[in-house]
């Protein structure tokens, strides 16, 4: 008979998502999946993609380390596995199939999505037309609806992890990796510092109360990368770009936007500003004019003018792939919460 078992749900972080209800199952990988090729791979995790011997199906596993920097990771895991049960029926979410446990790894078996990383349509030197951008931005918006309207924040939304279902015809997208998401309102104001630095909204850095505007200035800044090809806010190094962010030094100069519409440089700049009740909500979001201006689907995309970009500029990545970088475990967080002690405030 098949063994199963449950990871222990009452390590969960308290008051944010139920016991979890995918069976934790201990039958050798192996012998029901042949591995092929690896997707991703980070300090704490590797991705890999996946066949199911009876069936044929392609999945991703991910392997997630139970043990990290010599802590118990589970209730981590059971966190973000909690999360993918609950945003189930959001079709803008990557599904969680199983999961596995081995002697080292916790291994979620996910949806597997043939197109990759929209930050490969970010950084390519022939961008995709405005009409491509506006639906793939419009169905994120869908997915980060359907999540607001449950209380839940992603809090880590940036072209690694949005996925596409595939690539040639550009497909549709999947949001992924919820290991930082959140649910609003369940013991009072939610203030982390956390995420990617250059994806992370000012209240963020500030340690001001989170807020499902939060997840929305992401959506400005993977607006911005789609239609410009830069990152708006990345420095040298993460003083220089929380100090962007912080500031919200955005260049919205016309040989960057050469080519972009008005209505484009007009959504990010409703998305871009540094008070959280400025900014719409998803569901505003969607009604903006440019995701519903229309136009031929099979414009020639115009080539990116090169610009001198900063030593860097796409080399900087966060420390940890899979396992996401809490703020509050960095340099810059702990000499944050010296300063807060000392001046009795937040912020930089």
């Amino acid at each position: 008979m098949m063994s199963r078992r449950r990871l222990d749900s009452r390590s969960c972080p308290p008051g944010l998502f139920g016991e979890i209800q995918t069976p934790i199952r201990n039958e050798p990988l192996d012998s029901l999946f042949e591995m092929t090729s690896e997707l991703g791979r980070g300090k704490f995790a590797v991705v890999k993609m996946c066949i199911e011997k009876t069936t044929g199906k392609e999945f991703a596993a991910k392997f997630l380390r139970k043990r990290r920097r010599g802590r118990d990771c589970r209730a981590e895991i059971v966190h973000e596995m909690a999360v993918l049960e609950a945003a189930r029926n959001n079709p803008r979410v990557v599904n969680l199939h199983a999961a596995f446990e081995t002697d080292h790894d916790i291994v979620l078996l996910l949806e597997y999505a043939a197109g990759g990383e929209i930050f490969d349509h970010c950084v390519s030197d022939e961008p995709l037309p405005e009409r491509q951008i506006t639906r793939l931005i419009w169905q994120m918006l869908e997915g980060i609806h359907l999540l607001h309207q449950s209380s839940v924040v992603h809090l880590d939304l940036k072209p690694q992890n949005i996925l596409l279902t595939s690539l040639s015809p550009l497909g549709d997208i999947k949001l992924v990796d919820f290991g930082l998401a959140r649910r609003l309102g369940t013991a009072g104001e939610l203030r982390e510092i956390l995420g990617t630095p250059e994806y992370v909204a000012p209240e963020i850095l500030n340690y001001e109360p989170i807020t499902t505007a939060t997840d929305l200035w992401s959506v400005g800044v993977i607006a911005y990368m789609l239609v410009v090809g830069e990152s708006p806010f990345v420095g040298e190094d993460k003083q220089e770009t929380f100090l962007n962010v912080s500031q919200v030094n955005v260049d919205y100069c016309k040989e960057a936007f050469s080519q972009v519409s008005e209505l484009a440089v007009d959504f990010i700049r409703k998305l871009l500003v540094k008070s959280p009740e400025d900014r719409p909500s998803a569901a505003d979001c969607m009604t903006h004019p440019w995701l519903w201006q229309l136009g031929p689907e099979s414009d020639p995309p115009t080539p990116r003018t090169p610009r001198d970009r900063s030593v860097g500029k796409w080399a900087f990545q966060p420390e940890d792939f899979e396992d996401k970088e809490n703020f509050l475990e960095s340099s810059y967080g702990k000499r944050m919460r010296l300063e807060e002690a000392a001046a009795g405030e937040g912020g930089m």
